[in-house]
């Protein structure tokens, strides 16, 4: 997994309550068996009209959101099914970070074992982004090492994180990378196990 330190990027508002994860990646499009490819079917329904053009009303199409790497979300974000597909077409589709007042738990986790940033930020702050974000130039920078974002060098939230997943991101690891790590411990124990099993 690529390890996340410092991200600086445009911003893309989808300001929207309970946004579920088959709105995110409707059910159709989980039979592939890749991780990759799944960012063209992001957000589908909402995303194109019935003859498969872009919907030049939803918020993603815009032109003020084209190379957007931030998302800003509203509550409640990911909530629905526990399909680790959602993280994967975020991904795909080209964003970092996403930056919402909450998560719905399973795919707040399901963000981090896939290198994703879910950042949970307060109201206000929540506000004052969407209004920073309606400047198309808008940019800011993500650090995790200091838990900021910022605007240049201008510190406009601290986050939390916990501490593992913190971890996790910053040296590039997922749950199976770090079972390598033990490689030669698991070698070993597995040795041993014959023996005693002989």
């Amino acid at each position: 997994m690529e390890a996340f330190q410092v991200h600086k990027g445009k911003l893309a508002v989808l300001n929207r309550s309970n946004v579920d994860t088959d709105q995110i990646i409707p059910k159709q499009f989980l039979k592939r068996i890749e991780r990759t490819g799944y960012g063209r079917f992001a957000f589908f329904d909402w995303r194109y009209l019935n003859d498969g053009t872009d919907n030049p009303e939803f918020e993603l199409n815009k032109p003020e959101a084209a190379g957007a790497s931030i998302l800003v979300a509203g509550e409640n974000f990911g909530c629905g099914s526990s399909r680790e597909h959602a993280p994967w077409a975020l991904g795909d589709y080209g964003f970092k970070v996403i930056i919402a007042p909450s998560f719905a738990d399973i795919f707040h986790q399901n963000c981090l074992k896939n290198g994703l940033l879910p950042i949970r930020i307060d109201g206000n702050f929540h506000q004052q982004l969407i209004q920073r974000a309606s400047n198309p130039h808008f940019e800011c920078t993500i650090d995790l090492e200091k838990q900021e974002i910022r605007d240049g060098e201008m510190v406009l939230y601290s986050f939390t994180v916990d501490p593992y997943w913190k971890d996790m991101l910053l040296n590039g690891h997922d749950e199976i990378s770090l079972t390598f790590m033990y490689e030669e411990q698991i070698a070993e124990y597995e040795k041993s196990r014959r023996v005693w099993m002989s």
